[in-house]
C-alpha cells in the first residue's frame, strides 16, 4: 500500500480520536471473506459529531472509505490508501408509534432492522433478512431479496459530504434501479427515514422461513460477500454459473459455492487476489458459453499487490 497521509495529520487523528483510530490496521478482520491488506487509518467513529469532526481534519485529497459489515465488498491484498470508516458504533433503529415510519442508521445491520420493523408491524420488511450485509449497504445498491427492494420504503435519507455538512434529502432526488442508486456523488448515506403500507401485516413467521430458506440454499456460515452477481435481465446468475459448469471450480483458495453458484468462498486460506481472479474467470466463461455479460455486485478497494 503506498500511504497518502502525512505523519502529522496521522497523529492529529490520534490525539482528537485515541482509540477509535487504528494505523495499518488490516481488512481481513473487518470483511466476510476475511481477506485484504491494511486500512492506512481506521476509524470507527461513535457519534455524527465525530464524522464532523474527523471530515474537518481531512483535505479534499484524503481518499474516504465507509464500509460496513464487510460484505459485498473485496478488499485488495495491497491495502486501502486513506481513511476507512466503520460506523458500527453508531447502530440506532426507532419507529413513529402508529404512523408505519421508521428510522434506520446506515450502520444497522439488514437483519436486525427486519426484525425490529416485523415486530412493530411495519412491511413489507421480512426481505431485508435476505440482506447479508447493513442498512447503509442496502441503500447504497437499492438490494433487495425476495422479489422486494430498499428504495421501495425509502421516503428521506440523511446524508453527510465531505465538508461535514449533514442534510436531509428526498427519496425523489435520485435516480433508483435495480442494483443501482445515483446522485450521492461527494457524499454518503448515514441514514433514512422509511414508511410502510397500513394494509400490509408482517409476519414473523414469514421471516423465519425466509432466513431457514437462505439457510439451506446459501453457503451461510463460510467466508464470503453474499451474491457476486447481479441477475442479468429475465435470469439467475447462478443458474448461467451452473449451466457453464463451474459449480465448485477452485483456484487458488478460492471456490465457487458448491451449494450456490452465485457465491464463492474463501475456503480458508484464499488472497483477495484469487478471489477476483475467479470473478473474472466466471464472468470470462459465462459470456464464451453463453453470450451473457455477467455484471458483479461486488465493490472493490484498494491496491492490488505489484
Amino acid at each position: 500500500m503506498s500511504g497518502v497521509m502525512e505523519q502529522s495529520l496521522r497523529d492529529a487523528l490520534q490525539e482528537r480520536f485515541g482509540g477509535r483510530v487504528k494505523m495499518d490496521e488490516p481488512m481481513a478482520k473487518h470483511t466476510t471473506w476475511r481477506v485484504g491488506g491494511p486500512a492506512e487509518v481506521f476509524f470507527e467513529p461513535e457519534t455524527e459529531q465525530d464524522l464532523v469532526a474527523l471530515m474537518s481534519l481531512l483535505s479534499e485529497a484524503t481518499p474516504i472509505h465507509w464500509v460496513g459489515l464487510g460484505s459485498n465488498l473485496l478488499v485488495r491484498d495491497g491495502g486501502v490508501a486513506g481513511v476507512v470508516i466503520t460506523s458500527r458504533k453508531m447502530q440506532r433503529i426507532s419507529e413513529r408509534e402508529g404512523e408505519y415510519q421508521a428510522y434506520a442508521s446506515a450502520s444497522l445491520p439488514c437483519a436486525t432492522l427486519a426484525r425490529s420493523l416485523v415486530r412493530w408491524g411495519m412491511g413489507p420488511s421480512e426481505f431485508f433478512a435476505g440482506i447479508p450485509g447493513s442498512f447503509g449497504g442496502a441503500l447504497t445498491m437499492n438490494a433487495g431479496a425476495h422479489g422486494t427492494e430498499t428504495w421501495d420504503a425509502v421516503t428521506r435519507v440523511r446524508v453527510i459530504d465531505r465538508s461535514g455538512e449533514i442534510r436531509v434529502r428526498d427519496a425523489g432526488t435520485f435516480d433508483v434501479g435495480y442494483r443501482s442508486v445515483v446522485g450521492l456523488e461527494g457524499g454518503w448515506f448515514i441514514g433514512a427515514h422509511l414508511h410502510f403500507d397500513e394494509s400490509y401485516e408482517p409476519s414473523l413467521e414469514r421471516l423465519r422461513e425466509l432466513q431457514a430458506r437462505r439457510h439451506a440454499t446459501q453457503p451461510i456460515g463460510l467466508p464470503s460477500c453474499g451474491s457476486v452477481f447481479a441477475n442479468p435481465a429475465g435470469d439467475h446468475s447462478a443458474r448461467l454459473i451452473e449451466a457453464t459448469g463451474l459449480k465448485g471450480f477452485r483456484l487458488g483458495g478460492a471456490e465457487v459455492s458448491p451449494k450456490h453458484a452465485n457465491f464463492i468462498i474463501n475456503t480458508g486460506d484464499a488472497s483477495a487476489s484469487d478471489i477476483e481472479s475467479l470473478i473474472d474467470h466466471v464472468a470470462t466463461e459465462v459470456a464464451q458459453q453463453h453470450g451473457v455479460q455477467l455484471r458483479h455486485e461486488v465493490r472493490f478497494l484498494g491496491e492490488v499487490v505489484s
